[in-house]
């Protein structure tokens, strides 16, 4: 018999060691060296996802059902690696909108809905509250499968006496140091570093201890993997148990297993918040792609060894294998450091997963209660973020109690893979509202709510309330003949679908209802303007030029805004959103006059939201604003974000080969931009300056001369020279507009003929000689090849050199131009390189010089302000149209200490 006194002071010195390591690493936040900047400590806070049931119940069920408990780490490897297109869409929305919790995330989706975030805050604590119960299990099981050993495991007396059960004393435990390292800032998107470093050290803690009574079952229990599969080969029924067909339900439990599992790693509250909420950089999905998949590699290396050999060892209770193979060896060490890897799985659930709730415990279902008492908020100036602090403190210490009580009351009901999964299932209702919300705007806040609920009901009715039938709360009938003996009702098998597994046919059922009636209400109802804004933000939260722009309309005063937040979060907070204002903002009269702007309404909106969930938020700003919440054209700036704009209408496009009757046509033209997106609207404006200021200088020349009649002569040629230059000016920005839109309609019409490249650079050189000569530009040409036969269209080609070598003359060094004109074979075909010896073009500006309308800005010192600027459309349409030949423009640095312009034409084989 080990000591029962080694045992649990063990246990609390290494509970007391995560205390050290936060304190450790909340001090290291403090002095700015967040451990949380390091992708590696990231990725093993993914970990906390390998729970008591990865620790204990993956041996188990590999004991019953071979190789089934692998689906259960295939999902989330699978979700891993379509992290760039959906973790890293949720971690940028969960930053710019300051997300504290799952629930907060899908009610921002869904205009902010209050209603909607308390529905997912009261379906996750019902869901997961027997899952926190299975980790205070383990714990209780694990401690007396070591103490009593070989005998049975009977913790009954303990639950007769809770302040004698050990697990009532880890929760409470749990409960102090979540209150003291979960709760220290009232805003519950801060992240958790002292939390996060805990976490990181427990995953490296259950490894360890995993892969150590692994290598002692493979390499000392049974002298290696060969012994081992030796002593299986004697055992049919065993090697049969680990086939695939044992798997339940066999392949649509395959399936249905693997799709729990992937849905369930991004609905877990605790997944949630290590994922998205504590992320402090995108970036670290790169690595914990590939880190978090190998280390779930590495936990389950030997889980079916040890599942091998408990069974061959006469083993009795397939979950406590991990425990007490090292037990029947007769070791004592080993054993305490399992007790302790299976603690750390547990504890580091229980942790996270109450932070989670805890957030929405507060944020979504009391705070919306309290904020309808009006008589609650006055009279608290300055202390209500205190009280809001304690609300969370309280949850904790609720949610924990609950869990303890699950456990002591139910728990022994229930394996802890059967827990496992139905906690599964009941989560991952949360995942159409979720991942549908980031890809579809049409889903609103209704489809969501109906949805959720028919999905959260199938899922109690197919899965929960079996529980407890089995557990002995219902009659034992209701599984197998249905209610009140209808047996198409049956909860296992519901109308009439027989022969699969549980969960595969309670994810079935629920995810049916539950995306049937997300998309059937979405497209029978129509969304609000809050909606409307948020599901743009959310659909396009990966576009480079998302507007960041508030779409509040309404109007308040600094003082008003100051007064709200300093009521709910204090004053240091408060003086962080208006930068360091001063503590007599509310006694200036001015400043507490003063209108807010909109970027201090939205960085006002963002630190309540962080602190009090996006609905509550959005509620006290608009306590405080005079005038409409929304107009249509912010919804519609929102809405019009996406960079593929041009492409999206090519009626657009069309249009604009009437560019040249520009008055009427680009009026037209505005409104319909209007209806699409952000970037079209850009375009019409860049073309309108464009246009306006040669047919401005016309305009004023002319009326120069019609309105003095006794004007000079010389004077009068001047401006008539003038007008006819500008008129030339915009005869040539109409041709190049025009140019632009046939080239990205398809309706510019190319010849390709068979042309030697060679000849076409020498003809462009020679148009240009005079010019170059006058301005005395030394123009070197090097040719490697004799002939460079390419299809093309000799004019459009020429055109696309001659601009070139105008972009190279204009931009050469005043003082000794220089330029290098270069044809050359490359692997598919043959390149010709114009270089300069000017300023050269940065790396960070090489992909937008070939942007429509954009100019290069140069320092003053590279000698470039005097030099005559184009439209911005030369190199858009050069590119274009060595694009329509098949070939590539781009610009690198050149060897002359300038840029080098290089077109590339594929090989014509004659």
């Amino acid at each position: 018999m080990r000591s029962d006194w080694v045992v649990l002071g063990a246990a609390f010195g290494y509970l007391a060691l995560l205390f050290l390591v936060a304190a450790w690493g909340d001090r290291r936040a403090e002095q700015g060296r967040s451990l949380l900047n390091s992708p590696t400590v990231y990725a093993l806070s993914i970990a906390v996802y390998c729970t008591a049931w990865t620790f204990y119940g993956s041996v188990g069920r590999a004991a019953q059902f071979g190789p089934s408990f692998l689906l259960i780490y295939l999902g989330p490897t699978l979700a891993m690696l379509l992290a760039p297109f959906t973790l890293r869409k949720m971690v940028r929305i969960a930053a710019r909108q300051r997300i504290t919790s799952i629930a907060d995330f899908i009610s921002a989706r869904y205009g902010k809905s209050s209603l909607l975030g308390a529905l997912v805050a009261v379906m996750a604590l019902i869901t997961i509250t027997p899952y926190i119960a299975l980790q205070l299990k383990a714990i209780t099981v694990s401690h007396a499968v070591l103490m009593n050993y070989p005998l049975g495991a009977d913790t009954t007396l303990e639950h007769e006496r809770f302040w004698m059960d050990r697990s009532f004393w880890i929760a409470i435990v749990l409960a102090l140091f979540i209150i003291l390292f979960g709760t220290r800032h009232l805003d519950a998107s801060e992240r958790h570093e002292g939390m996060v470093a805990a976490i990181a050290v427990e995953s490296l803690v259950k490894l360890v201890a995993f892969l150590a009574v692994g290598i002692f079952v493979t390499f000392l229990l049974f002298e290696g993997p060969g012994a081992l599969l030796a002593a299986t080969a004697e055992a049919p029924a065993l090697i049969t148990s680990m086939h695939l067909e044992n798997v339940p339900g066999g392949a649509t439990g395959w399936v249905g297993m693997l799709m729990l599992a992937f849905l369930a790693f991004f609905t877990l509250p605790r997944q949630f918040q290590v994922l998205v909420v504590e992320s402090v950089d995108e970036q670290h999905l790169e690595r914990a792609s590939w880190l978090f998949p190998l280390y779930l590699l590495l936990i389950n290396l030997f889980v079916i060894p040890i599942a091998l050999a408990g069974v061959l060892l006469g083993e009795s209770d397939p979950d406590s294998f991990v425990l007490t193979l090292p037990l029947s060896a007769g070791l004592d060490g080993l054993p305490l450091l399992v007790f302790i890897g299976g603690l750390s799985a547990a504890t580091g659930m229980v942790i996270v997963e109450t932070i989670a709730l805890s957030t929405m415990v507060s944020n979504q279902l009391v705070m919306p209660l309290l904020l309808k008492l009006k008589g609650w908020q006055t009279g608290r100036h300055g202390r209500l973020a205190i009280w809001l602090l304690n609300i969370r403190r309280i949850a904790i210490l609720v949610i924990l109690i609950m869990g303890y009580l699950y456990h002591a009351l139910i728990g022994d009901s229930y394996s802890l893979v059967t827990i496992g999964l139905v906690s599964f299932a009941g989560v991952a209702q949360f995942a159409p509202a979720l991942l549908i919300g980031l890809y579809w705007r049409g889903a609103t806040r209704q489809g969501a709510t109906w949805g959720l609920v028919a999905g959260f009901w199938v899922w109690c009715y197919t899965l929960l309330l079996p529980g407890f039938a089995q557990s002995g709360w219902l009659e034992a009938e209701f599984m197998t003949q249905g209610p009140w003996g209808i047996g198409w009702l049956a909860p296992y098998a519901l109308l009439g679908l027989s022969g699969w597994d549980i969960y595969t046919h309670s994810l079935f059922w629920s995810m049916t209802a539950n995306v049937g009636l997300l998309v059937a209400v979405s497209l029978f109802t129509r969304a609000t303007p809050m909606e409307q804004a948020q599901a743009a933000l959310f659909t396009e939260a990966l576009h480079p030029h998302l507007p960041t722009a508030s779409s509040w309309q309404g109007q308040t005063t600094e003082g008003d805004l100051y007064a709200l937040l300093v009521r709910y979060l204090g004053h240091g907070a408060t003086h962080k959103v208006f930068r360091n204002a001063p503590p007599s903002l509310l006694k200036e009269t001015d400043a507490q006059q003063r209108p807010a702007s909109r970027e201090l309404i939205t960085r006002a909106e963002q630190a309540l939201a962080g602190s009090l969930g996006n609905a509550s938020a959005s509620v006290l700003i608009h306590s405080v604003l005079r005038g409409e919440a929304l107009d249509m054209a912010s919804i519609l700036t929102i809405l019009d974000t996406t960079s593929q704009a041009l492409e999206y209408n090519r009626q657009l496009e069309q249009k604009s080969q009437e560019l040249a009757r520009i008055g009427e046509e680009l009026r037209r033209a505005n409104e319909q931009l209007r209806e699409v997106d952000r970037m079209k609207d850009e375009f019409v404006a860049m073309v309108s300056h464009e246009l306006r200021t040669p047919l401005t200088s016309i305009r004023s020349f002319a009326e120069i001369l019609r309105d003095t009649p006794t004007i000079e002569a010389e004077k009068r040629q001047q401006f008539l020279d003038i007008m006819v230059l500008e008129s030339e000016r915009l005869s040539r920005l109409i041709d190049e507009i025009l140019d632009l839109a046939r080239l990205e309609s398809g309706h510019l019409s190319l010849q390709p003929i068979t042309v030697d490249l060679i000849h076409i650079a020498q003809q462009s050189r020679q148009a240009l000689a005079r010019l170059h000569a006058e301005q005395g530009i030394d123009v070197e040409w090097v040719c490697d090849v004799s002939n460079a036969p390419v299809m093309a269209d000799p004019d459009r080609l020429e055109q696309v050199i001659i601009n070139l070598l105008e972009n190279a003359r204009k931009f050469a060094n005043p003082e000794h131009p220089r330029i290098r004109l270069h044809v050359y074979e490359a692997d598919q075909g043959y390149c010709l390189s114009i270089e300069d010896n000017g300023p050269g073009i940065p790396i960070g500006e090489r992909d937008n010089v070939f942007e429509k309308f954009y100019q290069l800005t140069l320092s003053k010192n590279e000698h470039a302000s005097h030099r005559p600027k184009g439209s911005g459309l030369g190199l858009p349409i050069s590119r274009a149209i060595i694009h329509h030949l098949d070939g590539e423009l781009w610009v690198d640095a050149s060897s002359l200490g300038g840029a080098a312009m290089t077109l590339s034409l594929p090989r014509h084989i004659v």
